[in-house]
């Protein structure tokens, strides 16, 4: 695949900026309850090996490697994956950190396992190369293997669409505001910043809205045998009570 024009993803300066409040107090807090959650959905043992695609600051990484996974981490920006390292190093863990895009990831070795966590797909300037990163994962993965990708699907942002909020987070005051592109075919979020000297940052970005069904599609044409759409990590359904879309993928 032919490497293309650099997107807002691959801006290191944003995630520096924006990372504190999208990866917060909470948010670590919740990553153990994930992490044991996937290692049931996925039937791992000790020792078993995780691909975390798309790891950032390495919410889930650290706390698989803390349940005994062999995980390596792969993502794009560095600042993320010194903060992973940081973290796994403050923690004595050990874990595996790659610096790669994933539209364009090869994987050395197959995994047991691999995770596309807390809405992190969907942002490529083309269903070809969302394409791409769900192909790649699928090589990656041992016949047998789990995917367990959990996103916000068409049916969700429409369940939970909210046009904005204020708040504070980390010392930063947070406007938010949320708007549709075309027939729910994208969901753009803009945010701004600002900090306790009063300096502002902006940045909009779009997430491709796929339906439930139609990545489930993609899943089975990227190399899946099967794929089941749940509505959380404890199996619920995904229906009008869904709190996220959580699809689990065999290979």
């Amino acid at each position: 695949m032919k490497k293309t024009e650099k997107q807002w993803f691959e801006n290191e300066e944003f995630w520096m900026r924006f990372a504190p409040v999208m990866f917060d107090g909470s948010r670590w807090a919740e990553a153990p309850v994930v992490a044991e959650h996937i290692v049931k959905i996925a039937r791992l043992e000790k020792g078993n090996t995780v691909l975390d695609a798309g790891c950032g600051p390495g919410r889930i990484t650290i706390s698989l490697a803390a349940l005994g996974m062999d995980v390596t981490g792969v993502d794009i920006i560095q600042s993320e994956l010194n903060a992973a390292q940081e973290s796994a190093d403050d923690e004595g863990l050990h874990i595996t950190l790659v610096k790669k895009d994933l539209r364009y990831f090869k994987p050395q070795h197959r995994f047991d396992c691999a995770v596309n966590l807390f809405t992190s797909f969907g942002y490529c300037s083309t269903i070809k190369e969302d394409f791409s990163i769900l192909k790649n994962i699928a090589r990656a993965v041992k016949k047998g293997g789990t995917f367990i990708l959990e996103t916000t699907c068409r049916e969700t942002a429409i369940l939970y669409f909210t046009e904005g909020e204020d708040f504070e987070r980390n010392g930063l005051n947070v406007k938010t505001h949320f708007y549709v592109e075309g027939a729910w075919e994208g969901l753009c979020s803009n945010w701004t910043v600002t900090d306790e000297k009063g300096n502002s940052y902006t940045h909009e970005f779009v997430q491709r809205l796929y339906s439930a069904t139609e990545l489930r599609t993609m899943m089975l044409k990227a190399g899946f045998k099967t794929v089941e759409i749940c509505g959380d990590f404890d199996g619920a359904p995904y229906n009008q009570h869904a709190r996220t879309a959580v699809l689990v993928a065999r290979k």
